[in-house]
């Protein structure tokens, strides 16, 4: 089997290219990405390309199936950026995958596309997917998954595979979701367990996680079964404010979610951090997940719980973990995290 991969060097990518490597019936993998790295894997060639504006059917010509990763997150405060990639490019990446014959796509969607619902039971795929409106992010995945739509309509042959995962953690991600998601001014001994006073104990946080190596041998299964459609990918137990002031040790304090989404909206406005107030808007709405399918179909089964993961995450952002690929690396903040604020903290990526 004849992989590309498109996204190859983030959070994801890197596990997904470490689950294929070991699997014995790729015979080869093109892995996409617009800096290559130095890291290297098996059987694996790096074509650097941009999904706005390479051809990209030469890279696709040949490929049996094509595992497209590639988002941006950041810059928040210029969507036009963000959409040209994640909307217009994943349109690109799409007809390319038709005119090159690919026979499997697989895409990296998420709980973002869920419309609200409920946070005491878990939903499956049937759920709506019509988003949450304030968030861009939301937004963007549901616009995608509406290609998808199209693209399963009128190129029946094509089989179609819609991974929709939980938050993604591991150590070695931890430079880029602390760029991405809190920026240059936060402290990682900040989140040593006891400096914390309090974690806020709002209505409805609660979310779930799941491990980057488990999402890669999700996608690997997901390549190698005979399956279609949409696949709900998290771990247990859910994570709300209970969790949390364990984990932190410290105490629960009881916060409105409109004090919590003012806090993040001014700190956003002042450019203190990157991350624009939809995210909590979608964190706070969208439902639990049922992995059920994916368990039964796909014979997925999760290495790690959730309680490991967050702890495994919060360990490696106190640590500055890290990898050596361009989004994972360390030195891509720049000494003193000089390079995220001559940036404008996520006006610019």
């Amino acid at each position: 089997m004849r992989v590309v991969v498109i996204g190859a060097t983030g959070n994801a990518g890197t596990s997904v290219m470490e689950s294929l490597g070991a699997e014995a019936t790729v015979d080869e993998i093109v892995a996409v990405a617009r800096r290559v790295p130095w890291q290297t894997w098996p059987r694996t060639t790096f074509v650097a390309a941009d999904i706005v504006q390479s051809d990209l059917v030469p890279v696709l010509r040949g490929a049996d199936a094509v595992v497209h990763l590639a988002w941006l997150i950041q810059p928040g405060r210029d969507e036009s950026v963000t959409y040209r990639v994640n909307v217009t490019g994943s349109e690109r990446l799409f007809r390319a995958v038709v005119d090159a014959k690919v026979k499997t796509l697989v895409y990296a969607s998420s709980v973002g596309v869920y419309s609200p619902g409920p946070k005491d039971r878990p939903v499956d795929e049937t759920w709506p997917t019509d988003g949450i409106p304030s968030s861009f992010y939301s937004r963007h995945k549901v616009a995608v998954e509406r290609q998808l739509d199209r693209l399963e309509r009128e190129h029946r042959e094509l089989r179609v595979i819609r991974a929709r995962p939980a938050l993604i953690f591991k150590a070695q991600a931890a430079t880029e979701i602390r760029r991405l998601f809190a920026g240059p001014f936060v402290p990682g001994s900040l989140l040593r367990p006891g400096l914390i006073p309090f974690v806020p104990d709002v209505a409805r946080l609660r979310f779930q996680v799941v491990h980057s190596r488990d999402i890669g041998d999700a996608y690997r299964l997901a390549l190698i079964s005979d399956v279609r459609g949409a696949f709900n990918l998290a771990a247990d137990p859910p994570i709300g404010p209970t969790e949390l002031a364990q984990m932190f040790q410290a105490r629960r304090l009881k916060v409105p979610a409109r004090l919590l989404r003012i806090g993040a909206a001014s700190t956003y406005a002042l450019h203190l951090q990157p991350t624009e107030p939809g995210w909590l808007d979608m964190g706070l709405a969208v439902p639990m997940m049922d992995s059920a399918r994916a368990r039964a179909e796909l014979g997925w089964h999760p290495r790690h719980d959730a309680l490991q993961t967050l702890r495994e995450q919060i360990d490696g952002l106190r640590a500055g973990g890290d990898a050596p690929t361009p989004p994972l690396q360390r030195r891509t903040s720049g000494p003193a995290r000089v390079r995220e604020l001559l940036t404008g903290v996520g006006s610019r990526p």
